[in-house]
């Protein structure tokens, strides 16, 4: 098993043993950062544990009572907590803390950034560095948020159990929301020079797995699940062998991975019907119409048009829209997409994305404004902060641009 894979599996269990020993959460965050940082300086050299969690348990342990021990000022109050003699080995409990610190990280008293930085680190088990890497920020910056965050759930008096059935049913929208988030983070690289980061995808899925696990009869968290699992299918057709960007009309649909999108339909299946349908199982669902059709022109556009239709009406919003009118283009032509697209202008929450200029321009296209389809391509280019999204749409300008009279 790859090293980075053992240290995100042991993090969340050395975590949630040390806080419920302890239950000084951000302490014992610390501490198991430090441990992580160990391992991965000595694993690679003495070979990784029998028991990886117990070691990452018993150095992160030793740190945090050694750390609490160098304070003069808080000797006597923290020896009596830990005890005077040094700590042998730390037992670690088979106990899964995932969700206790899923929706401790989710806790509202923290930012919705905040949320998602402290839910990669504490239980993703990203560095700080890793996560400020994928968000563009400098490391003391992310560091600066991932400290905040956690005296905000300090003073907030946070206790590491699982929320009652009310708060839990409120928290989980946002505990999937950031779950999402990461996952398109990972899948549409905001910036950058890649395209799509697989950690974070598989790092998303992973623990929207042990969500389900611990939360089975929760149908978005099913939804949620089964629309990362089809989204991530398309991942290894979506470029070229240089990087590039593939636009999903042109991907060979042989590569899309076929275990992913039969899981992800069975989870949709099953989920499906048995309850009120959210936001995620309709997205799955739009997710599975394209990834079950043989190829773009078989794709069942007005149903993933009806689809958008529901999702609008569930869970509106300016992407939605956006996406919607590329599938009212499909079945009702260019012109209606474009009209549809008109609403959004003035929108402030999508007036710094790119897309509705990259969609715009692929609309204006379609129905034969070759120059305002070119202008379009290149505003949407010079808004793009990935790189390959820059690359591929200074193209689209380009090759427009070369058809006109």
């Amino acid at each position: 098993m790859h090293l980075e894979t053992v240290l995100r599996d042991a993090a969340p269990y050395a975590l949630g043993t040390l806080v419920r020993r302890y239950g000084q959460f951000d302490a014992c965050e610390d501490a198991v950062q430090e441990a992580l940082f160990a391992a991965a300086t000595s694993w690679p050299t003495d070979g990784i544990p029998d028991s990886p969690r117990a070691w990452l348990t018993t150095v992160a342990d030793r740190r945090l009572t050694d750390s609490w021990r160098s304070e003069s000022a808080r000797r006597r109050r923290e020896l009596a907590v830990v005890g005077a003699e040094p700590p042998g080995d730390a037992e670690v409990s088979d106990e899964d803390d995932t969700l206790r610190l899923i929706f401790l990280c989710c806790h509202p008293a923290l930012s919705a950034p905040s949320q998602l930085a402290l839910t990669l680190r504490a239980v993703g088990g990203l560095t700080t560095a890793e996560i400020a890497s994928a968000f563009l920020v400098p490391e003391a910056t992310m560091a600066q948020r991932i400290s905040r965050a956690k005296q905000s759930i300090r003073t907030a008096g946070a206790r590491f159990v699982l929320p009652d059935a009310t708060d839990r049913s409120q928290r989980l929208v946002v505990v999937l929301q950031v779950l999402y988030l990461i996952f398109n983070e990972g899948y549409a690289a905001r910036s950058g020079d890649s395209l799509q980061r697989s950690d974070l995808t598989a790092e998303a899925i992973r623990i929207t797995r042990m969500l389900l696990r611990l939360q089975p009869d929760e149908g978005e968290v099913a939804g949620l699940l089964a629309l990362m699992l089809l989204t991530d299918a398309r991942s290894s057709a979506r470029e070229t062998d240089d990087g590039g960007l593939v636009p999903l009309a042109e991907q060979r649909r042989d590569l899309w991975d076929s275990d992913a999108i039969s899981e992800g339909v069975a989870l949709l299946s099953r989920t499906l019907g048995r309850g009120l349908v959210g936001p995620y199982q309709l997205q799955a669902a739009i997710a599975a119409v394209h990834d079950e059709a043989s190829s773009d022109e078989a794709t069942d556009w007005r149903q993933i048009l009806a689809l958008y239709d529901v999702l609008e009406r569930v869970a509106p919003s300016p992407v939605v829209t956006l996406n919607r009118a590329v599938a009212l283009a499909r079945v009702a032509g260019p012109r209606a997409g474009l009209a549809l697209l008109g609403t959004l202008d003035g929108d402030a929450r999508i007036a710094t994305s790119h897309r509705l200029d990259a969609v715009r321009a692929h609309l204006l296209e379609r129905a034969g404004d070759l120059a305002e389809a070119r202008d379009a391509y290149n505003r949407a280019a010079r808004a793009a902060l990935n790189r390959q999204e820059q690359a591929y749409l200074l193209a689209q300008a380009a090759r427009v641009g070369a058809a006109l009279p």
